[in-house]
């Protein structure tokens, strides 16, 4: 038996940059093999850069996921390799900021559901089987404190970060029995290029101080590896966010929301 096949195999999407790099860094210290996807050329950059210390061997895929046939040719590139998926971080996501009716754009809105939620669904429907059929794996779902709130001037993310919480939680249930675990990466606003992406940087949110996505990811792999339903990652502040919400009445976490998304509100 190779080393490679001694190694458990993980799998991470959005792993380019920031918190998808991080989770990918985490597994590769902890000697994993890789496969990283996402959908920019940025992915071979990641890619060298975990392979530096020779130990594992990583496999970048280019794939845009907001569309089926990108999910596909990423399952493609994972079944090609002929090796189980110990561990699968569904991380890809993508956000945009500004008022619904009157600034953002349908088909944006459309593509943030096409990556953050169908693309979930999707993967995990072609993952999930094979780990059942082993009893083992582990699944960890990048959620979001926004999933805890209307997202009132990011009213589709939150939306679409809502439905990944909501279908991680079920999917964990179904699966309570099969040695397959799943967890909900919850973090907070982190420093990564997800708010200039979302043309957010004119709001409190996007200006304001962010977590340490290296941090972020420490927490969500830790979490994934004790077999955690949740873990609400980062800063103090966001777990007494993720405390208040449960109390809160929604029109109250939308107009909190409004405060620090509304486009214009860092000045």
């Amino acid at each position: 038996m190779t080393d490679a096949t001694q190694r458990p195999f993980a799998v991470i999407t959005g792993a380019s940059s920031g918190i998808g790099y991080e989770l990918a860094r985490q597994f590769a210290q902890h000697d994993f093999d890789l496969l990283i996807a996402a959908e920019d050329p940025g992915i071979e950059q990641a890619a060298q850069d975990l392979r530096r210390d020779g130990r594992i061997q990583v496999q970048a895929v280019r794939a845009d996921l907001a569309t089926f046939d990108g999910v596909e040719s990423l399952w493609q590139a994972i079944t090609g390799t002929s090796r189980p998926v110990d561990a699968v971080a569904i991380n890809a996501g993508r956000g945009a900021g500004g008022d619904f009716t009157r600034q953002t754009d349908l088909r944006d809105e459309l593509n943030i559901i096409d990556v953050n939620v169908t693309s979930t669904v999707h993967l995990a429907k072609r993952v999930l089987p094979g780990m059942v059929a082993r009893g083992a794996g582990r699944v960890l779902f990048t959620s979001s404190i926004a999933s805890t709130m209307p997202g009132s001037f990011q009213a589709v993310y939150n939306a679409s970060k809502s439905f990944v919480q909501s279908f991680a939680e079920a999917v964990r249930n179904e699966l309570k029995d099969t040695g397959v675990t799943i967890t909900a990466l919850m973090p907070g606003p982190t420093d990564t290029n997800f708010f200039d992406r979302a043309d957010m940087g004119d709001t409190k949110v996007g200006a304001g101080a962010k977590d340490d996505p290296a941090r972020v990811a420490e927490q969500g792999f830790e979490a994934l590896m004790r077999g955690d339903d949740h873990v609400v990652a980062g800063s103090f502040t966001n777990k007494v966010q993720a405390v208040a919400a449960k109390v809160l009445p929604d029109t109250a976490k939308a107009a909190m929301h409004r405060r620090m998304a509304e486009p214009g509100s860092a000045s």
